[in-house]
C-alpha cells in the first residue's frame, strides 16, 4: 500500500496565513487513478470523512467539481487536508474502507455503532458433553450453532431445549464438584451425569437429538422418538413410552413456530427505514430453516442520508470479518452490489448472494421485516429522550454486547426483623413490568437476617422460572453491597443458572442518592457512575421501585397481623367458643385479664383449652 497525505496550512513553510478552503488543485494533480480509500480531515486534523474509490483521482475530484447538496457543502468547507491509501484493488479498498469507519468513527459517515460479538450455543467436547451460552473467540473444542441475534434468544432456546432433551447445562466447575444430583434432576431436566446416574449411551441418544434439532432437522429427531417410544412400548415400559410421546409432541409444536415457510438454507433479511435523521435497519436470522429471530440497529448517519448508502455501509461494516450466510435479501439495492457480493464471497469461501427484487415468500419477509423498522423506528423517535436512551447508557456503563431487554431487582423489608418480605421487580426497555412484580413472605430464618432472607427469595423465584415460569433477566440487580452479593451467586450457582449479570447497588458515602457504588460480581473493584449519568438514574428507578414494593408488603403483611385477633391464632377455638368468651368475659381485654379458671367455666372450654388461652395472652 501506498500512502499520500495532501498537506495543509503549515507556519514552518512560509505561508503568511491560512487557506480559506483545502487548495484542491494542487493535491488533485498528483493524485494517482488508482484504487484505494482517502480520509477528509479537518483543521485540528480530525477524520471528517472515509472513503473508497475504483479511481481516486476521479472520485476525490468530484467533490470539487460538481453540484453537492448542503451536507457534503458543509463538510467540503471544513476539509483542510485529505490522505491517501493505495490498495491494489477496489476490494482491498472496501475492506479497509470500512475497518477505518469502525476505529476512525468520522463525523459524517454512516456508522455502524453494535459492533460486539454475536452469541451462539456451545456444546462441548467430551464424554457427557454440555450444552452452554457462548460469546467471544470460539477456543473451546466442540460445535458453534448460531449465531443468534440476541442473549435473549439463546436462553430462549436453552429454556426450551432443557425441556426437550436432557442434556446438561452447568458449568464445568459446577458439575466435578457434585456430590448429588441439582434441582435440574429432580424437574427431569438433566440425566445427572455428574453423580453417574445415567449411562453414556442413554446421555448420548439426548446429545445426537439436541445436535439435530440445532442444525434445523427436528424432524429426524421426531422420527428417532417415534421409533423409541414404539420400542418402549412392545417391552412394556409404558412410562418411558409416554415420555417419549410428550418429546414428540413439544418437538412438533416448536417445530411449527421455528420453521420459516420450509426455507432450509441460511439467510439474512435487512431493512432498512428513515426518518427526521433516524436510521433503523432490521436484520433477521434464518438458519437452518430456522427463524432464530431478529436484532435492531440505529446507526449513526449525517442528515438527509439516503436509504441505498446506509445498507451499503451497513453491509460492508457489519459483515466484513464476521459469520456471512450464502444469501443476504435486502429492501433496496445497494451500492457497489457486486463488488460486496465479491468481497463477502471471498470473506465467506463461497458464493455470497445479495438480492432486492424477491418474490413469493422471501417478498413476504421482506414486508414483515420492514414492518418492524418502521414500528422500532416510530417507537424509537418517540422515546429519544426516555426509557431507551437511558437503557442504552446502561449497555454503556456495564460493558455489555447488547442492551438489556429484561432487568430484576430485589429487596428486602421488615420491622425489627419481624414479618420480613421480599420484593422482585422486573423492567424491560419500555419501563416497569407490573404484572411479573411478585412478593415473598419470607419464614423461618434468624429475625433480622437479610442474607437468609434474599437467598430464600431468589431460591424461590429462580426454582419457579428454572420450572419453566417466567424468563430470565439479563440483569439481576441486589439492594446490597458485596454480602448480598454473595448471597445471590450462591442461589444461582446451586440452580445451575448462567448468562445473568449480577449488579449490587450500594448506597455510598452519607447514603446519598447519587453516590451508588455498583458491584458487578467477580469484580473487585466497584463501577461509580456520575451522578446526571442516564444509567444511574435507570438504576436508581429499578431500586427505588423494589424498595417501594417491598415496604409496601411489608406494611401490609403487618396490618394483616395486627387485624387478627389473638384467640384466632389458638387451635381449637372458633367462631362459637370465641363469641361465648367475649360474650361471657365483656369482651377481649376481659379474656385477656382472665385467669385459667375464669377461662373454664366459659361454656365449651375445657381446662386444657383454658391453659392454651391463657399461655396465649400471657407467654
Amino acid at each position: 500500500m501506498l500512502h499520500i497525505v495532501g498537506t495543509p496550512y503549515n507556519p514552518g513553510m512560509g505561508q503568511e496565513k491560512p487557506p480559506v478552503n483545502f487548495d484542491y488543485a494542487t493535491f488533485l494533480e498528483t493524485l494517482t487513478s488508482r484504487p484505494g480509500v482517502y480520509r477528509m480531515l479537518d483543521g485540528g486534523g480530525n477524520v471528517l470523512y472515509v472513503g473508497k474509490a475504483r479511481n481516486l483521482k476521479r472520485r476525490v475530484s468530484s467533490y470539487f467539481s460538481r453540484s453537492l447538496n448542503r451536507r457534503l457543502q458543509l463538510m467540503v468547507a471544513k476539509i483542510q487536508s485529505i490522505e491517501v491509501t493505495v490498495t491494489h484493488t477496489e476490494a482491498e479498498a472496501l475492506i479497509l474502507e470500512n475497518t477505518l469507519i469502525k476505529s476512525l468513527k468520522p463525523r459524517y459517515n454512516v456508522l455502524l455503532r453494535d459492533d460486539k460479538s454475536y452469541p451462539y450455543i456451545f456444546l462441548s467436547d467430551g464424554t457427557f458433553p454440555r450444552l452452554a451460552f457462548h460469546r467471544g473467540a470460539k477456543r473451546e473444542k466442540g460445535r458453534y450453532f448460531g449465531p443468534y441475534p440476541s442473549a435473549g434468544a439463546v436462553r430462549e432456546t436453552l429454556r426450551l431445549m432443557q425441556k426437550l432433551f436432557p442434556v446438561r447445562q452447568c458449568e464445568e466447575s459446577f458439575y466435578r464438584n457434585r456430590s448429588r444430583p441439582c434441582l435440574q434432576y429432580q424437574i427431569k431436566r438433566c440425566g445427572a451425569p455428574c453423580v453417574e446416574w445415567v449411562t453414556e449411551a442413554r446421555y448420548g441418544e439426548g446429545v445426537q437429538d439436541a445436535t439435530l434439532f440445532l442444525e434445523g432437522r427436528a424432524d429426524r429427531v421426531i422420527t428417532g422418538l417415534v421409533k423409541r417410544m414404539e420400542q418402549a412400548a412392545e417391552t412394556l415400559e409404558f412410562e418411558q413410552a409416554a415420555h417419549y410421546r410428550d418429546q414428540i409432541a413439544s418437538l412438533s409444536r416448536i417445530q411449527e413456530r421455528q420453521y420459516v415457510c420450509g426455507e432450509r438454507g441460511d439467510l439474512d433479511i435487512l431493512a432498512c427505514a428513515v426518518s427526521e435523521g433516524v436510521a433503523c435497519v432490521q436484520l433477521f436470522f434464518v438458519r437452518h430453516g430456522q427463524n432464530l429471530g431478529n436484532k435492531l440497529f440505529f446507526p449513526r448517519i449525517p442528515k438527509q442520508e439516503k436509504e441505498k448508502r446506509i445498507l451499503t455501509a451497513f453491509l460492508g461494516q457489519y459483515y466484513i470479518g464476521r459469520q456471512i450466510p450464502g444469501e443476504i435479501i435486502v429492501s433496496s439495492e445497494p451500492e457497489d452490489r457486486e463488488l460486496l457480493e465479491q468481497v463477502l464471497g471471498e470473506q465467506a469461501g463461497r458464493q455470497v448472494v445479495i438480492h432486492h427484487a424477491v418474490r413469493a415468500d422471501r417478498a413476504r419477509w421482506l414486508k414483515m421485516a420492514l414492518q418492524n423498522a418502521d414500528l422500532a423506528l416510530q417507537a424509537r423517535l418517540a422515546s429519544r429522550d426516555g426509557m431507551q436512551w437511558r437503557v442504552e447508557a446502561l449497555q454503556t456503563a456495564m460493558g455489555l454486547d447488547e442492551a438489556p431487554t429484561r432487568m430484576e431487582c430485589f429487596d428486602v423489608s421488615h420491622t425489627g426483623g419481624e414479618l420480613t418480605v421480599a420484593s422482585c421487580v422486573v423492567f424491560d426497555q419500555q419501563g416497569p413490568v407490573k404484572s411479573d412484580y411478585r412478593r415473598f413472605n419470607i419464614n423461618g430464618i434468624v429475625p433480622g437476617d437479610d442474607y437468609a432472607a434474599m437467598e430464600q427469595a431468589l431460591n424461590r423465584r429462580y426454582r419457579r422460572i428454572q420450572a419453566g415460569e417466567g424468563r430470565l433477566p439479563d440483569i439481576l440487580f441486589i439492594d446490597g453491597g458485596k454480602g448480598q452479593l454473595s448471597a445471590a451467586a450462591r442461589v444461582l450457582e446451586e440452580l445451575a443458572v448462567t448468562g445473568v449479570l449480577l449488579v449490587g447497588v450500594a448506597k455510598g458515602a452519607d447514603r446519598k442518592a447519587g453516590m451508588e457504588q455498583l458491584f458487578l460480581f467477580g469484580k473487585q473493584v466497584p463501577i461509580i457512575l456520575p451522578a446526571d449519568s442516564p444509567a444511574l438514574h435507570l438504576i436508581q428507578q429499578i431500586r427505588d421501585e423494589a424498595h417501594r414494593f417491598a415496604i409496601t408488603g411489608h406494611r401490609q403483611r403487618r396490618a394483616r397481623d395486627r387485624r387478627i385477633s389473638t384467640l384466632e391464632s389458638i387451635p381449637g377455638i372458633g367462631p362459637k367458643r370465641r363469641q361465648c368468651l367475649l360474650k361471657q368475659l365483656g369482651g377481649l381485654q376481659g379474656v385477656a385479664r382472665a385467669g385459667v379458671e375464669d377461662l373454664s367455666r366459659v361454656s365449651g372450654i375445657s381446662s386444657q383449652l383454658a391453659e392454651q388461652i391463657y399461655a396465649a395472652f400471657h407467654d
